[in-house]
């Protein structure tokens, strides 16, 4: 269907279906043309690819994914919008609408199924307050997916993109870059979708990693010192970690000691090796 990002046609598809947008959900859809193309071709969709996508929406996005995927799997919780995709996309024989929480859902399992032999990618517009979860998801999964598009919040992909070590890293950006390689692509205004945010957004690709670029014993130990790192960033780091893993500060500031990490510095100045060092000495 055409015209999928104009504002006449949507309201008069939503309308028609009776659909509200659901504050909960954190629905707001994309009405900026120029958007979803440059996203799905930064996705890497192609021949030969197969897309995930979550949280379809009225289906723009997942539009231009079936017109460059060999099969896009467009995975939707709000039922409603069910017979609107069904309108909006009913044209397409490449694509598979799953009414499921992505959070919940077996991916190994879905990709295992659906897209055999082939390379994967995800490709999404994320609602703000599942972005962390929903990326950290993809990730820890080690699911066979080269790479993750997605347009998260403006401030959360700052963060995300962010250099480890420098002011603006945190807990979600260390974690992010031990899976992945994170790019921020580009800015998305507020007034591209319809309701409009308060906030403006901006879409990322994570090249998934084949292997860490840090050797870790424990990986579990490892995101518990990340964790513990940035639970209390005004404090320097053998006050969070001390807290944050339970140890006595004599412990902790030995194992600063032996992996020559001053003892007045904060979590953010660390590098991805300092972590590793650290969940490394942990007894």
């Amino acid at each position: 269907m055409k015209r999928l990002s104009d504002i006449g046609t949507i309201k008069d598809i939503l309308s028609r279906h009776g659909f509200t947008f659901s504050k909960s959900l954190g629905q707001n859809f994309l009405i900026n043309p120029s958007v979803c193309p440059r996203m799905a071709e930064f996705s890497g969709a192609d021949s030969g690819v197969g897309v995930i996508e979550i949280g379809p929406g009225i289906g723009v996005l997942t539009n231009e994914l079936c017109q460059l995927a060999d099969k896009v799997v467009a995975v939707e919780l709000d039922k409603r919008l069910l017979p609107v995709l069904d309108e909006t996309l009913g044209e397409y024989d490449n694509l598979k609408v799953v009414n499921a929480d992505v959070l919940e859902l077996d991916l190994h399992k879905l990709i295992k199924e659906e897209f055999d032999g082939m390379e994967v990618v995800v490709c999404a517009n994320l609602p703000y307050y599942i972005t962390s979860p929903v990326i950290m998801k993809l990730l820890e999964d080690k699911l066979p997916i080269k790479a993750i598009t997605v347009m998260v919040q403006k401030e959360a992909a700052q963060r995300i993109c962010a250099e480890v070590g420098s002011r603006q890293s945190g807990a979600v950006t260390v974690s992010v870059n031990f899976y992945a390689k994170p790019e921020l692509l580009f800015g998305v205004s507020a007034g591209s979708f319809m309701p409009a945010p308060k906030v403006d957004s901006a879409v990322i690709r994570l090249d998934v990693l084949s292997n860490p670029p840090v050797k870790v014993e424990n990986e579990e130990k490892f995101f518990a010192v990340v964790k513990a790192a940035f639970s209390q960033r005004r404090k320097i780091l053998a006050n969070s970690l001390s807290s944050g893993l339970s140890l006595g500060k004599a412990e902790i500031f030995g194992i600063l000691q032996e992996c020559g990490i001053p003892e007045n510095i904060r979590a953010e100045k660390l590098s991805l090796q300092n972590f590793a060092d650290i969940a490394n000495c942990l007894r």
